[in-house]
């Protein structure tokens, strides 16, 4: 039996001993392939000490819902599931011995193929990806999940095809979805703290700018997908405000405004809601041991442009100020990758505190997207950040010590 879940009816997989009616029972030896379409991925086997294991499915581009039952009869568990290159879904589902939870969730998959333009227009047949995109798992033909967690137990998943509006964004390496540990970034933990009535669609990418967005196709495989009642979130500075990458620097005052009202009307002319967010600081302290601003008069004209084009703002650069101050110097290096060094990019926790931050933004907006937010989210205050040293959050089996591209 072949499965692709973008054609036909839900799929049904059974985990457990005990089969569930009309489900493809899956043993631990169905190692993924192309011919079967469904398996165990990425050479770890659902019973190995590595407390975690993945499961893709062939898919095509879409929104899926996947509704899993956690549990086992013998032993507790406790669940977190992550999709693609490490987007959180859900976190630390816990069940006790003998019983059994349902949770569902949307994800979102997508492959580099582009529609190809008509003849004699301009275009391509498919996303221009850098050397470190090509082969990973947000780029490629399946939908691959990730079951991690003490002792992670499902019984069961479900897999359907949804409808749903999508959430889209489109950034740096601050944004994306970083593919390894120990780097994390805001974009893929925001699915955490959203309901399954929506997707989110993380097309941003390390390195990144506005204009070569544009050039390497990444906004026409956006584009190609956003319909009527979608959303386009947008943040951009952090390279394009880089004077020595002259072939995508743009001039705060002027060029930057001109493309962010660029994505701003693609997103309108297609029934889609922008929203404009403001970069994050770096973590630069100055003497006084407050955060010294690298990002110019950039975060000033996203303002001004979204005032103007009556636009929502997500100003994330101030409560990116209030987060790390409220860290400290000493506390601070806690939440960037590379234990620390790394002053632009975070880890895991600082990825999580930012994604409040603008989750706690949207729950002030007038977006419909507020009433979307999932019911654990109690509101956030940066200046009163979870507690760094008590944060635990599943890591990912596989790590880098490369760093993002960008700075």
């Amino acid at each position: 039996m072949t499965v692709n879940i973008g054609y036909g009816k839900p799929v049904t997989f059974s985990f457990g001993e005990e089969a569930v009616e009309g489900a493809i029972q899956v043993s631990p030896d169905d190692v993924y392939d192309a011919e079967s379409g469904y398996g165990f991925d990425l050479g770890i086997e659902p019973d190995s000490d590595e407390g975690v294991f993945y499961f893709s499915v062939s898919a095509m581009d879409g929104n899926y819902r996947l509704t899993m039952e956690f549990g086992d009869d013998e032993e507790a568990s406790e669940n977190t599931v992550k999709v693609e290159s490490r987007r959180l879904l859900l976190e630390k589902v816990e069940t006790k011995a003998g019983e059994f939870v349902t949770r569902s969730v949307i994800a979102n998959t997508r492959d580099s193929n582009l529609i190809p333009p008509e003849k004699f227009a301009p275009g391509g047949t498919e996303v221009v990806l850098n050397d470190r995109e090509i082969g990973k798992l947000h780029w490629d033909d399946k939908l691959t999940i990730e079951f991690n967690g003490t002792n992670p137990k499902v019984r069961s998943l479900k897999i359907e095809k949804v409808d749903v509006p999508t959430v889209y964004l489109i950034g740096d390496s601050t944004v994306t979805d970083q593919p390894y540990e120990p780097a994390a970034s805001w974009g893929q933990m925001l699915p955490r703290f959203l309901r399954d009535e929506i997707a989110v669609s993380n097309h941003a990418e390390s390195g990144e700018t506005m204009k070569s967005f544009i050039t390497g196709l990444r906004l026409a495989k956006v584009l190609e997908a956003m319909k009527e009642g979608d959303y386009l979130f947008v943040q951009f500075t952090h390279n394009d405000q880089k004077k020595q990458w002259p072939q995508t620097y743009v001039e705060a005052d002027s060029t930057y405004k001109a493309y962010l009202n660029v994505l701003i009307e693609e997103a309108r002319l297609r029934g889609a809601t922008p929203v404009l967010v403001t970069s994050m600081e770096r973590r630069i302290f100055d003497k006084k041991g407050k955060i010294k601003s690298s990002l110019g008069d950039y975060p000033k004209a996203m303002r001004e442009v979204a005032k103007k084009a009556k636009v929502t703002l997500i100003d994330l650069q101030p409560m990116s100020v209030k987060l790390y101050e409220a860290l400290g110097e000493e506390d601070s290096p806690k939440a960037f990758s590379n234990d620390g060094k790394d002053i632009t990019h975070h880890n895991n926790y600082g990825a999580y505190e930012l994604a409040k931050c603008v989750i706690e933004q949207v729950s002030k907006s007038k977006l419909p997207l507020a009433e979307l937010i999932v019911d654990d989210f109690a509101g956030f205050d940066p200046a009163s950040p979870d507690d760094v040293d008590t944060f635990d959050m599943a890591a990912s089996p596989f790590s880098s010590d490369i760093a993002p591209l960008g700075n």
